[in-house]
C-alpha cells in the first residue's frame, strides 16, 4: 500500500464511544481489551471508574454490540428529565439516599420485566404464569415498551415517582395496595413496600424460567450520570442512590442479573455515605499506561487503514517521524497526553490531519508534530477548565500563575503567586473561599492532573490511585500537556545565554590590563581559560545539586553549556585584549541574572539550588576581577 494512501486514511476514531460505534471503527478492532473491560464482562467488578474521556463508554458500547455478550442487555443513559426527576424525588420517613435508591430500583425492576416479557418467547418459547403476571403490570402501569419516540426514560421515570409516592397497580400479582398499605407507618415505607412485590414478581420470573443456569445474566448498564451531575447535595443522592440500588439488585437477582454502572472518578471520589466501605470490592479504575496507549494506537491504526499487518516499526518509524526534538515519537506524544485514550486519539488524529490536510504531505513529519503538539496544548488547557468547571468553576483563573515561567515551580513560589491572586479569587468565588488557598489550590491542581508532584527521582501525577499531596512535598512539575499553552516549556524561567557577537563590546573601563611581562594575545589566552574554567565549575555545582529536579538542572546544564561552547569556538583577536575582556564581562553579567532567576524559581534550598546559585554569583564575581571591568575588582563591588 503506497505511503499516500496509508496517510489519507489514517484515523484513529472519534472522541467519543457513541460516534466510534457509528462509523464502525470501535467494532472493526479498533477496540482495545483491557483489564476494565474483562473484569466489567466477567461480572467481576460493578463499578468502572474513570476519568472523562478514558474509555468508560468505549466499554458501555463494546457489551452492548451484538456477540460480545451472550444475555440480555439495556442501557440506561439519564437525560436532563431523568435526571430531574431523581433529584427531586422524596418520600416522607426515608432519608434522601433511601429515597433515591427505591426510585433507582424501579428503573432495574421495569427495564428487566420488560426484558422478560420479550425474553421469555424468544428464549425459553413459553410465557410463564409469573411472565404473564409482569406483562399486566406493565399494561397497568402503563410501562409496557412503546415505538414511538415518547417512550422516554424521563417521562416513564415521572410516572414511576408517582407510583411509589401514591399507589402503583398491583393486582397483577393479587395484591390491592390501597387495602393492604392503607396503615403503612409512612409515605416511605409505603412506597418500600409497593417496591418488594414488584421485585419478587420479577424475580419468581427470573426463577421460573431458570435464567441463571440457561443463559448469561441480563446485563443494565447505566452510563453518562454526569450529564445530569451537579455539585449540589440533591446530585450526590442521586448517585449514592444508584450504588444502593446496584447493590441490592445484586443481591436480589442473584446470576439473573448483572448491574455495571460507569462513573466519572471525579463523581464517585466525591461522596460520602455510610455504606461507602461496601462498595471496595466492586471498584475497578480504568488506569492507562504508555505501552496499553501505544497498542490502543496500533490497533486503531490497522482498523483504519484495512491493513491487519501494520507493524508498529511502520507506524512509528515512517508513517510518523521516528524522532522529535530528541525523543522517540510514541515517547514524545502520549507523555504530552493525560494518560486516556481520548486525549491520544486527540492528538494523534491533529498530527495526521496537519500533515496531510494542510500541508499535503503523504507522510508525517518531526514539524507536523510539534505544529500539533501547540493546537493540542491549547485545546486540552481550555477542556480542562471545562471538564472541572462544576466541581471547580474556579479553575482556569488559576492557569495564569503557571503562565510564561518555569514549569518546575516550588509551594512557597507558588505561595507567593497565589498570594497576588488570592482577593480576586475570593471575591469571584465567595463560596470556595475556602479551598482557594495555596495549599487547596496545590491538592486540586494535582487531583486533576494540571500538576505533578516530585517524590524521590520521578514526578507523580494523579490517575492511579497515588497518595494526595503530603505537606512537606515542596516541588511540583506542570504536566507537559500543558505547558506549551502557557509558555512554559523550560524547567526553570532562565535566560538563554547569547553568544558574543564580533564587533559587540561593553565598555570595560580600562584600556589594558597592566599585566608586566605579558603580551596581549597570551592574556587573552588566559582569560578564555578562565572562562571556561568558571563554566566547568558551575556544571560541577549543578552535579552535586542531586536534590533538584532532573529537569531543572538540565536547563542549566543546557544555558552553561552554550557560554562553554561559544568560548571553546572562540580564538583571540590580539591587541588591546578588548573582545576577550567584553566577553568575560557579558558572560559576568549574564551569570548574574541566572543567579538572580534560580533564586526566582523559589527552588527549596535543601534540593541544592542555593548552592549552584551562590556558585554562579561567585563566578561571575570572578570573571569581573579577571576582565578589570567596570563593575570592580574587588569581591564586595563584584557582587552588584
Amino acid at each position: 500500500m503506497a505511503g499516500e494512501s496509508v496517510l489519507a486514511n489514517l484515523h484513529f476514531g472519534r472522541e467519543d464511544a457513541e460516534r466510534d460505534v457509528t462509523d464502525g471503527l470501535l467494532l472493526r478492532g479498533g477496540f482495545l481489551s483491557t483489564n476494565a473491560t474483562r473484569a466489567a464482562v466477567s461480572g467481576r467488578k460493578m463499578l468502572i471508574i474513570g476519568r472523562k474521556g478514558s474509555g468508560k463508554s468505549a466499554i458501555c458500547m463494546r457489551l452492548m454490540a451484538d456477540g460480545v455478550h451472550g444475555g440480555g442487555k439495556v442501557l440506561i443513559t439519564p437525560d436532563d428529565a431523568a435526571g430531574d426527576e431523581i433529584r427531586r424525588f422524596e418520600l416522607q420517613g426515608l432519608p434522601g439516599d433511601s429515597a433515591k435508591s427505591l426510585i433507582w430500583r424501579y428503573v432495574f425492576a421495569v427495564n428487566a420485566a420488560r426484558h422478560l416479557v420479550a425474553h421469555a418467547a424468544e428464549e425459553h418459547g413459553r410465557k410463564a404464569a409469573s411472565v404473564k403476571a409482569l406483562r399486566r403490570f406493565l399494561k397497568q402501569n402503563d410501562e409496557l415498551p412503546s415505538d414511538y419516540p415518547g417512550d422516554r426514560l424521563g417521562d416513564r421515570l415521572a410516572q414511576g415517582a408517582r407510583g411509589l409516592q401514591t399507589a402503583l397497580s398491583l393486582e397483577a400479582f393479587g395484591f390491592k395496595a390501597g387495602v393492604e398499605l392503607a396503615h403503612a407507618p409512612s409515605e416511605g415505607a409505603r412506597a418500600a413496600r409497593q417496591l418488594d412485590v414488584v421485585e419478587r414478581g420479577v424475580a419468581d420470573a427470573f426463577a421460573e424460567l431458570d435464567c441463571a443456569a440457561a443463559h448469561e445474566p441480563l446485563l443494565l448498564l447505566v452510563d453518562q450520570l454526569e450529564q445530569v451531575w451537579s455539585v449540589e447535595p440533591e446530585s450526590n443522592s442521586m448517585v449514592i442512590g444508584l450504588l444502593l440500588a446496584a447493590k441490592h439488585a445484586a443481591g436480589l437477582y442473584g446470576q439473573a442479573v448483572r448491574c455495571l454502572l460507569f462513573l466519572r472518578a471525579d463523581i464517585y471520589d466525591s461522596l460520602s455515605f455510610g455504606e461507602g466501605d461496601k462498595f471496595h470490592g466492586d471498584e475497578l479504575r480504568i488506569v492507562w499506561t504508555e505501552h496499553a496507549l501505544r497498542e490502543l494506537a496500533l490497533a486503531r491504526a490497522r482498523a483504519s487503514t484495512g491493513d491487519a499487518g501494520l507493524s508498529a516499526e511502520r507506524l512509528w518509524r515512517e508513517i510518523f517521524p521516528e524522532i522529535v526534538r530528541g525523543e522517540d515519537i510514541a515517547a514524545f506524544i502520549f507523555s504530552r497526553c493525560l494518560p486516556r485514550p481520548r486525549d491520544a486519539i486527540q492528538f494523534l488524529n491533529l498530527c495526521q490531519e496537519t500533515a496531510w490536510l494542510t500541508h499535503g504531505r503523504d507522510r508525517i513529519t518531526d514539524t507536523d508534530v510539534l505544529q500539533a503538539s501547540r493546537q493540542f496544548s491549547a485545546w486540552k488547557l481550555k477542556d480542562l477548565a471545562q471538564e472541572y468547571l462544576i466541581a471547580h468553576p474556579f479553575l482556569e483563573r488559576l492557569f495564569p500563575l503557571f503562565q510564561n515561567t518555569g514549569y518546575v515551580v516550588s509551594r512557597a513560589a507558588l505561595g507567593s503567586r497565589f498570594g497576588e491572586a488570592a482577593q480576586t479569587l475570593h471575591r469571584l468565588f465567595p463560596a470556595y473561599a475556602e479551598a482557594l488557598t495555596p495549599s487547596g489550590a496545590i491538592d486540586i491542581l494535582y487531583s486533576v492532573g494540571f500538576l505533578g508532584v516530585r517524590r524521590g527521582n520521578d514526578v507523580v501525577f494523579a490517575g492511579g490511585g497515588e497518595l494526595a499531596v503530603q505537606p512537606h512535598e515542596t516541588e511540583f512539575h506542570v504536566h507537559p500537556c500543558f505547558r506549551e499553552a502557557l509558555g512554559a516549556t523550560s524547567a526553570i524561567d532562565l535566560r538563554r545565554f547569547e553568544p558574543v557577537v564580533a564587533g559587540d563590546r561593553i565598555a570595560s573601563g580600562n584600556t589594558g590590563f597592566g599585566g608586566a611581562g605579558n603580551t596581549g594575545v597570551s592574556r587573552e589566552y588566559r582569560l578564555l581559560a578562565e572562562l571556561t574554567r568558571s563554566c566547568h565549575s558551575i556544571l560541577s555545582q549543578v552535579g552535586r545539586a542531586v536534590g533538584m529536579a532532573q529537569d531543572a538542572r538540565d536547563e542549566l546544564t543546557q544555558q552553561i553549556g552554550r557560554v562553554l561552547t561559544d568560548a571553546s569556538a572562540t580564538r583571540p583577536q590580539g591587541g588591546g585584549g578588548y573582545d576577550t575582556a567584553s566577553r568575560l564581562l557579558t558572560t559576568a553579567h549574564y551569570f548574574t541574572t541566572l543567579a538572580a532567576q534560580l533564586r526566582a524559581s523559589g527552588l527549596d534550598d535543601t534540593t541544592g539550588a542555593g548552592s549552584v546559585a551562590q556558585r554562579i554569583e561567585d563566578e561571575a564575581r570572578r570573571l569581573r576581577r579577571m576582565a578589570g571591568g567596570a563593575y570592580g575588582s574587588s569581591g564586595d563591588s563584584g557582587g552588584r
